[in-house]
């Protein structure tokens, strides 16, 4: 039987080992930012609180550890951390160039750079450097993105667009049918975007980021 303790040890070192504290990761994963603070972790009356796994499931996501690593922590396994996998980094500004992705949106051609990731576990998966500030407040120049163009999109998730006229953007997925696309942006202030897939070059999920 799990224990009070297990649980938020193991987010702890999920935390640690991905570069957040409790309060960078929980925001990271799209929760309060206090939600992972020691201070949470008992009610008011000192009865224990317990991360739910809605929260388990997002933390995983945003950090890019894997259920198989957070379950061998819970049972005090903390072994090794993650290997470093090498994957392909463009700037942000070339991936709206011709000659770095194949039709479906998967990286090729020559002019990658290379960068050393924890816990990545696609083999497509590739990176993006953030350049500018359109992406503000969410992503910030010189933050890493990693994409992942084979896993599947649904609504709320981060995600990177490159038209078929080579503009590149990242966006909030709303909506996708087989003629439209609606993507929020990740500034409240900015009106949503509702495109023709016809225009759509490809879409890649963003599954972690590095800031």
């Amino acid at each position: 039987m799990l224990t009070h303790k297990q649980v938020w040890n193991a987010i702890d070192t999920i935390a640690e080992r991905y570069g957040f504290s409790a309060s960078g990761l929980a925001k990271k994963s799209g929760l309060d930012p206090t939600s992972f603070n020691p201070s949470k972790r008992n009610g008011p009356d000192g009865r224990p609180r317990w991360p739910t796994m809605e929260s388990i499931s997002r933390l995983l996501q945003a950090s890019g550890a894997s259920m198989e690593e957070f379950s061998e922590l819970l049972i005090g396994r903390r072994g090794q951390p993650p290997k470093l996998r090498q994957i392909p980094l463009l700037g942000l500004a070339k991936a709206g160039k011709g000659g770095f992705f194949d039709d479906s949106g998967f990286p090729s051609g020559n002019g990658w750079d290379e960068i050393d990731v924890p816990g990545v576990t696609d083999p497509n998966s590739y990176a993006l450097e953030i350049t500018g500030d359109s992406m503000l407040p969410v992503y910030r120049e010189g933050d890493i993105i990693i994409l992942s163009p084979s896993a599947a999109v649904r609504k709320g998730d981060r995600v990177v667009v490159r038209l078929n006229d080579g503009q590149v953007m990242a966006k909030v997925m709303q909506r996708q049918t087989s003629k439209t696309l609606e993507l929020a942006s990740f500034n409240p202030n900015h009106a949503t975007k509702n495109l023709d897939m016809k225009d759509v070059d490809w879409i890649a999920r963003i599954m972690w980021a590095s800031q």
